[in-house]
Parts: structure tokens; sequence; C-alpha cells
């Protein structure tokens, strides 16, 4: 006995020793760590930006996944800049020079870390969050809508052989090519084959049928899979965050030990926080996917008016230089851009009017600008909803969908909320700023409105309140009267109308002619066939 306790005396000491050993590696590491980070969060809080509010030479739109960013590319960005100011597109990689001087306009799905590219002192930064908990499902269901297109191939070898050919023939950007699906769509992919395989060989004939498409084991990776999953650790779970931050696996900062300190020491995340949190306060505009229509309504007045001003002026400067024929004071990069922008728009003038033709940037309001948008993301929606379907058709019954995610235990919703840390407490800023640019954005619009106006003298903030209770209401319809003798649309219509009516007319008669010549074709056979009948049976009787 007492040479057993003595054994395991020394087992426990063996042991302590090893883990005093380890202990002070570890201590070293933590803290060589946490200095690393402080000292890139202290040189990144250090950077201010002199005027948040005025639109720079440069728009950078760091489109976070998932967020409604494509929305806002297509609907608002591609409607406001010319083809000639927008930088070549790459969601991946740096293909343009930052000082090439006709670049206005950059959309990727790069980090923050991009920003040491570009013009220093020059460039506007916006985004849009999102919940944390409806980006991961959302991020979760396009990995799979995107990797199912590949299941109409008969294996793997074959969809990966197809997709390399079809992206080394596209002159276009592919899903494959941009981050973080490059790393996400192919890994889904692999799983979905895999998991058809099994199917088609009776692996999964112990697994028990289910309804929640989340958990269909024999078809599609489960969602807390995913959730659990290295790739998840590695770019979704606080992926917000440290985009903003600029510390993604797809970053431009050549110091790697910050990110892999703050990814592997969970403390030192606070300092990417604090930083993410000082670059949002930076920004010219933060919008929120869940108050999708304000946040497009704010867009359109703080980012677009500054833009149709922006062009206005390059369109006018450019003018008065060719009028005088004289060297400007400009710089070459707003004259060239000027000119760019003219080209287009005489291109675009000798193009004919259509009903559906759109405005120049030139002269599009911001109630134009919100008109164009509301029809091109309503039409956007449909298309995206017609691939889904499509998609998800391969993977059936599986079909995601937001009344399917109720399904989804609390317990795995707690999960991403405690892997999301960061982002929730960056939502919640995010929150914050969207209210403040809400009402700055009614204060302006109440003092170009109601300058004398004494209750806003008194109590603007009041004043604004009862501006939102305003903007809330039901709008009254009003009546709205055509004059009849200059609407040339009206004109058209009555002509149509018209012409619809007088073909109808001789559609009609040239029926009922037809009618009455038929009926006299076959009563004068009738009446032929009788007397032929009657010959007949006069002959029988004789």
């Amino acid at each position: 006995m007492a040479k057993e306790l003595a054994a395991l005396v020394l087992v426990i000491l063996t042991l302590v020793c090893a883990s005093s050993v380890h202990a002070v590696p570890d201590e070293e590491f933590y803290t060589e760590c946490e200095n690393i980070v402080k000292k890139w969060a202290a040189s990144s809080l250090d950077a201010e930006v002199k005027d948040k509010h005025t639109l720079q030479d440069l728009l950078f739109f760091l489109h976070i996944p998932r967020t409604g960013g494509r929305t806002y590319y297509y609907c608002f960005l591609r409607k406001l800049y010319t083809s000639y100011l927008e930088c070549p597109r790459s969601y991946d990689k740096l293909h343009f020079d930052p000082s090439k001087p006709d670049c206005r306009l950059l959309v990727t799905h790069d980090d923050y870390s991009i920003m040491s590219k570009l013009p220093k002192g020059r460039t506007s930064v916006v985004t849009i969050l999102r919940n944390p908990i409806d980006r991961v499902f959302s991020t979760y269901e396009f990995a799979v809508e995107v990797a199912a297109r590949f299941l109409v191939h008969p294996n793997l070898t074959s969809a990966t052989q197809m997709s390399s050919k079809v992206r080394s023939g596209n002159i276009g950007v592919s899903t494959l090519d941009i981050w973080p699906w490059k790393y996400l769509v192919p890994w889904m992919r692999a799983d979905l084959f895999a998991r058809r395989n099994g199917r088609e060989h009776g692996d999964f004939r112990e697994i028990k049928e289910t309804k929640n498409p989340y958990e269909m084991k024999d078809i599609v990776m489960p969602f807390e899979e995913f959730i659990n999953s290295a790739e998840a650790y590695d770019i979704i779970h606080n992926g917000a965050t440290f985009q903003i931050a600029g510390l993604t696996n797809n970053s431009y900062l050549e110091d790697r030990e910050v990110r892999s300190c703050a990814m592997g020491y969970q403390s030192l995340g606070k300092y990417v926080l604090e930083v993410a949190k000082k670059r949002l306060d930076n920004m010219l505009y933060v919008g929120l996917t869940e108050h999708h229509k304000e946040s497009a309504t704010i867009f359109a007045d703080v980012v677009g008016k500054q833009v149709f001003s922006q062009l206005q002026a390059l369109s006018s400067n450019f003018t008065r230089t060719t009028s005088n024929k004289t060297e400007t004071t400009s710089s070459s990069m707003d004259s060239k851009i000027a000119k760019g922008f003219r080209t287009k728009e005489r291109k675009a003038s000798e193009i004919p009017s259509s009903k559906n033709a759109q405005s120049t940037n030139e002269t599009m309001t911001v109630e134009e600008l919100m008109e164009a948008y509301d029809g091109c993301s309503s039409s956007l929606r449909k298309t995206q909803a017609r691939r889904r379907t499509s998609s998800f058709k391969r993977i059936s019954p599986a079909n995601f969908s937001k009344e399917a995610r109720l399904q989804v235990p609390e317990a795995i919703l707690q999960k991403i909320k405690s892997l999301n840390s960061l982002d929730m407490e960056l939502y919640k800023h995010a929150q914050h700023i969207f209210e403040q640019q809400k009402n700055r954005l009614l204060q302006e619009t109440v003092q170009v409105e109601v300058p004398g106006d004494d209750m806003f003298n008194k109590d603007p903030h009041k004043h604004a309140e009862q501006i939102v209770a305003q903007q809330k209401s039901p709008p009254v319809r009003k009546s709205v009267k055509v004059d009849m003798q200059k609407d040339d649309g009206f004109k058209e219509d009555q002509y149509g109308v018209l012409v619809f009516i007088v073909k109808n007319i001789l559609f009609g008669i040239t029926v009922f002619f037809s009618v009455v010549l038929v009926i006299l074709l076959v009563s004068s056979k009738l009446r032929r066939l009788r007397t032929k009948l009657h010959k007949w049976f006069n002959v029988r009787r004789h």
C-alpha cells in the first residue's frame, strides 16, 4: 500500500513539474502575442479621418458577404458611376494601379487592409452589417446553393474539371474566384458528392428521416456540423469584425502574426473589436441588412447626393476647359475622369430614348435613384429566387427558408452567439451609428425645409420625431388630373384603343359573312341532294 501511494505521489509530482515547464512558454507566447496585437491596435486607432461626412475622390465599398451588398452594387453604384469610373472588377486580388487616374469606385470582398494600397486621405469607406445569426445561416445556405449546382455532373472529378474549364474561359469573375466562396464552395461541393455517393451505397439506411432541412445528414452537411467546422472558425465566425479590422485570411497585412495571435487567444479579441468599432465610426455610411428600406434611403441621401454633385462638378469643369481651350488648375485626375464621363454621356445621347431608358448620372435626382433602385432590387430578388429554387431541387427535400430556420434548436442559436461574440458587439455598435445617421439626416432635412420654424428652434429633436411619425403614416393619395391635349402617352393609348375597336368590328363582320356564306353553301348542297334523292325514289317506284 505504501509503495502504491508513493508511486501515485510520484506521478502527481511528475505531472505538476511537466505542467509548470510548459506553463512558462505558453505565458511567454501570450505576452508576446498581446504586445503584437496591442501595437497593431494602437497604430490602427491613431488613424483619423478629417471629414468623414464628405465623399472623397475614391469610394471603397467594403462588401461583407451575405449582407445584401450585391444589390447595392448593381442597383445603386452602377447607376451612380459609369463603367469608366469603376476600378477594374476584382473580388480577390488587387489588379488595378491605385494611382490610376480614372478610378473612383472600388467594390470588393477584400478586408480593410486593402486601404494600405488606396490613396491615403482621399478614400471614403461604406459598408453594410447584418445580424450575425442571420449572416451565419445565410452563409451556410449560399455555400450549399452554389455547391449544389455542380450535382448535375456524375462525379466530383467531372464537376471540378468542367468548373476549371469554364473559369479559364470566362472573362468575368466567377463565384469560385471570390473570397470567401473560393474556400467554402469547393469544400461544400466535395461534401455533397460524398453524401450522394453514400446514399447510393446505402451508408445512411439507419438514419432517421427528418423534415428539418438543417439536419438531413444523408443529403447535406448538417448546420450544426457546419458551424463547428474548422472552416467556419477560420472564415465565418466573427467574420465581420475581422474583415473590418483587416485581419481575414485574405488580408494584405504583411505581418501575419497579428491575425494568428488574435485567432489563437480569445481574450485578445477585445483589441480587434476596438479597432473595428473605430473604423465603423470613421466610415461615410453604415447600413443594416435588417433595415433594408431605411438603409437604402439613407444611402441615396448620404452617398448618392454627393456622387451627383461630384460628377456634376467634374462635368462642368471639363466644359469650361474645352470652351476656353486653356489649361485649367484642376488635377489631371479630375480632367480625365470628366472627359470619360462626357464621352459616355455623348454615346448615351446617340441612343434613341425609350420608356425604359434611364437618366444619365449627371441629371438623375435622389428620388429617381430610389425609384430605379426599387425596380432593380425587385428584379434582382426574383432572379436570385429562381436560381435558388433551381439549385435546391438537386438536394430535395432539403429546402432552406426563414420558416425552416425556426426548427433549429435554441442551443445551436446560443452557440452561434457565443462563437460570434465580437460580431454581436460590433452589430450593436453599428445599430447605434445607424440611428445617428437617421437623426442627422432628419435634422438636415428639417433645417432645409423649415429654417424659420419656431418649433424646430425650440426643440429640434421633438420636431424630428414628428417628421419621422409623419413619414411612417400612410401617404395621402392625391388625385392627378391628366391634360389629354398635352399628354402624348394618353393620345397613344387613345389611338391604340380605337384601332383595337375597329379591328374587332372588322373581324366580327368577316366572321358574320363567312358564316352566312357557309350556310348558303350548305343549303344549296342540301337542295341538290334532296332533288337527287327524290329522283331516285321515283325510279324505284316505277
